[in-house]
């Protein structure tokens, strides 16, 4: 006589043997479907960036560089942009001697110009669209960052900043604006900044121009949408690139300085990748930040906490770094502009009163 434990056993493993022929099928069927899109998703970017026209700007060094050995190493036509001819030719010759892929048949165009020089923008679109006969892909690269107190910047340092990173791009782009429309094809690739959607403090002219960036590409994707045209806002964390030491302070003087954050943020040959996945996917905002999208996403308050005291911590490293004082009594502490309310100048002029050195 079959006892009831035997019964459910019975039952169980008919069950079992049930969901195994049932479940696995499915699950084999749905990660074989998957595989499918996605190497019909790789093949399409494959094929979007190959021989396409991609123009950079800022392709002399950190991530336009890498952007350009990207988008080389994709079969991708290239015009490379940047201040110096000389570091321009430079990439050239190193392109072409880059081995690991297939041979990319294509012969590069360099402009050069100054991306803050709105004349000059127009005037290097004006040569590339002569040279080139259209562009597929503008990648708006090149920038400036800075370091500083909103009360000891001028006003000029602002202007700066804006100049580069926000009128220079929007410059170059309505300028092969019109050519994209009349063909009803182009893709407009803006680098900005993860600055472009937190603010954090010493950062002021930076982040307004990243937030500026940010709101023009996302009204140019709306306003464009009816002619087919693709637009991309990449926004990048750290990365490992010459960027802090190349910015500007608040009297317009080199930071000169490689921060720490910096130092120790993402490699920019790996953000390149991001960039390049993001184009042949077409993808409309890409946060290339390591944990930070994860951390952006799920807590906006608690992320922007951690960047501000980052971004605090490390000005007031570099300013005592810079030997700068503020004597009390009894003590002689350092004097850090943004909590004692004095100019960078007043704390030298004060640190050089507590040495005995001051005229």
């Amino acid at each position: 006589m079959v006892t009831v434990v035997a019964r459910r056993t019975c039952h169980k493993g008919k069950l079992m043997e049930l969901a195994s022929m049932v479940v696995l099928p499915l699950l084999l069927g749905g990660l074989g479907i998957y595989s499918v899109f996605r190497l019909l998703q790789r093949m399409r970017a494959k094929a979007y960036l190959k021989d396409a026209v991609v123009v950079i700007t800022g392709a002399t060094s950190g991530l336009g560089k890498e952007c350009a050995k990207a988008f080389h190493a994709a079969g991708s036509k290239l015009v490379l942009c940047g201040r110096n001819g000389e570091r321009l030719q430079e990439l050239l010759r190193e392109l072409s001697d880059t081995g690991g892929h297939p041979k990319n048949p294509h012969n590069h165009h360099t402009v050069t110009f100054d991306l803050s020089d709105t004349k000059a923008v127009v005037s290097a679109a004006e040569e590339i669209l002569e040279a080139m006969g259209h562009v597929d892909i503008l990648v708006n690269n090149a920038g400036i960052s800075y370091r500083g107190t909103i009360a000891d910047t001028v006003v000029e340092v602002d202007r700066k900043v804006m100049e580069t990173n926000y009128f220079g791009p929007i410059a170059l782009t309505k300028a092969l604006l019109p050519s994209m429309i009349k063909r009803r094809q182009g893709h407009i690739v803006a680098i900005s900044s993860i600055q472009g959607k937190i603010a954090i403090p010493f950062r002021s002219a930076y982040a307004a121009s990243k937030h500026a960036t940010q709101a023009f590409f996302d009204c140019l994707r709306a306003e464009v949408e009816q002619y087919g045209l693709d637009v991309t806002v990449v926004s990048p964390g750290y990365i490992q690139t010459n960027l802090s030491l190349n910015a500007i302070t608040g009297d317009g003087s080199q930071y000169g300085v490689m921060d720490k954050t910096t130092s120790q943020g993402q490699g920019a040959a790996e953000v390149a990748q991001e960039v390049l996945s993001a184009v042949g996917k077409r993808k409309e905002e890409v946060l290339v930040a390591g944990l930070t999208r994860m951390d952006y996403a799920s807590c906006p308050p608690l992320y922007i906490t951690w960047k501000n005291s980052r971004a605090q911590s490390g000005y007031i490293r570099q300013h005592k770094h810079a030997s700068i004082y503020k004597e009390k009594p009894g003590i002689l502490e350092p004097c850090i502009p943004m909590r004692h309310h004095h100019t960078e100048s007043e704390c030298l002029e004060q640190a050089a009163v507590g040495r005995g050195t001051a005229n």
